[in-house]
């Protein structure tokens, strides 16, 4: 689109309606925006919008309302992001700093991105691939029964039985304990289950070994299960308040918000895709789900994973720019959602997420203002 006045008659369209989702009249525009022409060249503007794509007018006598294609143009090239005021970071980090674990963190997460944006907000608990391990703990429960506590470095806590015919004596336990956490700690559960089989080759004792590979296998069932990660859900009852004309959209709305799994695979990729403003979205058809053809899904990724990251010095994996997040952040809204706002709130609780996740402190208000 080369006509420069023609773009921000494309903007001025797409934020009216927004602001009304009622259909936008040249007269309308040339009254509500400083665009220096007549309203019959405004006019003849949206009537070239709607034929390039970008407009449509859904009666002969309304205005016109942006198409899928006219809200990606408005997203990628026109709208003005609106950072978070100071009081607004504040709020959050406040919000979120009365936590008192990791599960009560994000569906605080959700509720306040859901009170900031009127969207539905969604949260996805840590990645267990994406987790390095903490800590593992093998604690005695029966003569033949151990538990493997096992609390990765995002701060998620699994817990796995393990049934033995021959269970290692309590100093035996504990011994293996600080053993695999001297040499696996930091490494992703993959890995470290790769280690442990690794200095079990070394073991003289076959039950000893036969133990070691069950708490390896404990490891790599963990890091496979990625259905494992929950989703934290708020504000899908600010749904019910949409106008009437958006019931019908809402209704498959809703059936798509009930498929957690489909939700998670989507805003799972388009947290890892190519991002604007530190975001990924995806736009109706772009969402490829039924259910989400009328709406938009904004994620942002949080934490950093270190998991896979080698200890050598040199090896081309420790490069920092390998560092992903560990989950995300998501709003999902109707196609016709505030942007200009919604980004920058979507962006902000993953960034504050993230200072939750490694425990970082401090006055910095993170002043940028990209947020």
């Amino acid at each position: 689109m080369a006509n420069e006045r023609r773009m921000l008659v494309l903007r001025a369209v797409i934020e009216d309606y927004i602001r009304t989702q009622e259909p936008v009249g040249s007269g309308a525009l040339t009254r509500g925006h400083k665009l220096g022409v007549s309203s019959a060249t405004v006019r003849n503007d949206m009537a070239a919008l709607e034929d390039e794509g970008y407009l449509v007018q859904p009666h002969t006598s309304a205005g016109r309302i942006p198409t899928e294609k006219g809200y990606r143009y408005f997203v990628d090239k026109l709208a003005t992001v609106v950072p978070l005021s100071k009081a607004q970071k504040r709020g959050i980090r406040t919000f979120l700093s009365g936590s008192v674990n990791l599960d009560d963190t994000l569906r605080r997460s959700a509720r306040l991105l859901a009170q900031i944006t009127g969207q539905v907000a969604v949260v996805a608990s840590p990645s267990l691939a994406r987790s390095a391990l903490r800590h593992i703990e093998m604690v005695p429960v029966s003569s033949a029964t151990v538990l493997v506590v096992v609390i990765t470095d995002t701060g998620r806590v699994e817990q796995r039985t393990i049934v033995t015919a021959a269970r290692p004596s309590d100093d035996v336990l504990n011994q293996l304990g600080s053993r695999i956490n001297a040499a696996c700690q930091g490494e992703s559960l993959r890995r470290a289950a790769d280690g442990i089989r690794l200095f079990s080759q070394d073991e003289p004792d076959a039950p000893m070994r036969s133990f070691l590979e069950a708490v390896a296998r404990v490891l790599d069932e963990l890091a496979t299960q990625e259905q494992t990660s929950n989703l934290y859900m708020a504000g899908t009852s600010q749904l019910a308040h949409r106008s009437v004309s958006d019931m019908a959209s809402l209704a498959s709305l809703f059936d798509a918000l009930e498929e957690q799994a489909v939700l998670m695979r989507l805003m799972t990729a388009l947290t890892e895709v190519s991002q604007l403003h530190g975001v990924g979205i995806a736009i109706g058809s772009e969402t490829h789900t039924p259910g989400l053809m009328h709406a938009s899904v904004i994620t942002s990724g949080y934490g950093q994973s270190t998991a896979g990251i080698s200890k050598t010095p040199g090896n081309a994996s420790s490069d920092s720019t390998t560092v992903e997040p560990v989950a995300f952040v998501g709003s999902i809204g109707p196609t016709h959602m505030d942007y200009a706002n919604t980004i920058p709130a979507v962006r902000a609780v993953a960034k504050y997420l993230t200072e939750f996740m490694l425990n970082e402190e401090g006055e910095d208000e993170t002043d940028d203002d990209t947020d």
